[in-house]
């Protein structure tokens, strides 16, 4: 049989000597350089290892701070469906509510950012053009779970009182019921999730590890006229999440 990858063999390791607790919960692990010359291997062999039990939710990883044991936590579970989109209040809060968590999320939004290329080809508008951009990181009992970087054309909803995803009378309201309050149907929404490790600053946000395994999904809500009206980038934690797809059956 082929030899066991080096960075495999210290995952082992480093997860039998929790198993056995020889770390507890909340503990922090030694120094990658520790562990690496204890176990004759490279701190890269050791960041390898590492990553992968944070991905497996053994291990999380403070910014700034080290490797520590993670606590014992039941993944949140995600589903995208169409039986998100409710006809008052957010599809995060049905998420969680359906699950028995406490979903809440903090945003900031700023108006007028010209669109970059890749926005600017998902909304079909020109490269520059002026949009809406709110970023989100959303909590469930208090401990994030998920960011998203949201846009929307400037001009779609510029002088209305949905202007701000945040702000108004509608805030909060989500997408489908923002854009209904101003005449826009929407019909559908198309979403391209694939796998990556997370940048610096999504693992810090998260209390992750920087490479560590994140659903990357590029959302776009369209209306019935089939118009694109928003775009967003949604990243979820592999080691805090799991994410189900439910698809209705027509008949």
């Amino acid at each position: 049989m082929p030899e066991q990858p080096p960075y495999l063999r210290i995952a082992d390791e480093l997860r039998r000597r929790i198993m056995e607790h020889m770390w507890e919960p909340g503990d922090r692990l030694p120094s990658r350089t520790q562990i690496g010359q204890e176990c004759g291997v490279g701190e890269n062999v050791v960041r390898r290892a590492q990553e992968l039990l944070i991905s497996q939710g053994m291990l999380e990883g403070r910014a700034g701070s080290g490797t520590y044991v993670a606590e014992p936590r039941q993944r949140v579970r995600i589903v995208r469906s169409s039986a998100r989109e409710q006809p008052e209040g957010s599809p995060f809060h049905a998420d969680m509510k359906a699950v028995g968590r406490q979903g809440d999320w903090e945003s900031r939004t700023d108006a007028k950012i010209p669109a970059p290329p890749e926005i600017a080809a998902r909304l079909g508008i020109s490269e520059g053009d002026l949009c809406v951009r709110t970023t989100y990181e959303f909590l469930a009992d208090g401990r994030p779970v998920q960011l998203s970087a949201s846009w929307e054309p400037y001009d779609l909803t510029a002088g209305t009182l949905v202007v701000l995803p945040e702000g108004g009378p509608h805030a909060g309201a989500g997408v489908v019921n923002r854009m209904a309050a101003i005449g826009i149907t929407v019909s559908h929404a198309v979403e391209q999730p694939e796998p990556r490790q997370a940048t610096t600053e999504e693992a810090s946000l998260l209390g992750t590890q920087k490479g560590s395994l994140v659903t990357h999904i590029r959302r776009t809500y369209y209306s019935d006229q089939g118009h694109p009206v928003e775009t967003a980038d949604i990243v979820i934690p592999a080691s805090l999440c799991e994410i189900v797809y439910e698809i209705p059956i027509g008949r």
